[in-house]
């Protein structure tokens, strides 16, 4: 166990710098995509338990929906109940306040697709039912649509105020809807954090 912890953290700092550097050479601001996936990757597979927000945040920043589906899967084998549809859900309201509509498409069409392989079930809740209807209503300019969508899956979405803080920032980068103001963005709080205190 020690020797694990030891080398997730030998890991895991030698990527944080790598990212900060390749940020601060001309990269993207928040450091080269594959560096992150690799970061992901390692919080997967070497930490005792899986921190799914912070795998995410990395996941998000990177370039493999396929592997975050795969990472969130192996969680939902491992967590408490209810605890599956709101990792999915974060992951994909995650990617769409980035405004990567085309990820967040990805990573339900792979979580489908795998689902199968695997021959189990993806959770059939109401909020995950909301995420699909979130995922069309969003190829479209339906801002209508999109606070009806709110108002009647309301209650799943207060099972998790980050949720409603990751929505009013789609709400921005989609429909150009101000935020309410003293709301900080739950993104850019993860993310901050991610560089403060945890793996950047």
């Amino acid at each position: 166990m020690l020797a694990a912890k030891a080398q997730y953290d030998g890991c895991t700092s030698f990527l944080k710098a790598a990212i900060r550097w390749s940020a601060e050479a001309g990269g993207p601001s928040k450091g080269a995509p594959e560096l992150h996936d690799m970061i992901a990757q390692c919080i997967c597979s070497q930490y005792p338990e899986l921190d799914i927000v912070k795998a995410s945040t990395h996941f998000v920043r990177g370039s493999q929906p396929k592997a975050f589906a795969f990472a969130l899967l192996d969680f939902m084998d491992k967590c408490y109940p209810g605890e599956g549809d709101l990792a999915i859900a974060r992951g994909v309201l995650m990617y769409l306040a980035a405004g990567n509509l085309r990820d967040a498409n990805c990573l339900m069409d792979e979580l489908k697709e795998q689902s199968v392989s695997k021959q189990t079930q993806l959770p059939d809740t109401p909020l995950l039912e909301f995420i699909g209807y979130l995922l069309l209503t969003l190829e479209r300019d339906a801002l209508p649509l999109f606070r009806m969508l709110q108002q009647n899956y309301k209650s799943s979405i207060e099972r998790d105020p980050s949720i409603t803080e990751l929505l009013d920032e789609i709400a921005e980068r989609f429909y150009g809807v101000r935020r309410r103001s003293g709301l900080h963005s739950i993104l850019g709080g993860m993310f901050k954090m991610m560089e403060s205190g945890g793996a950047t």
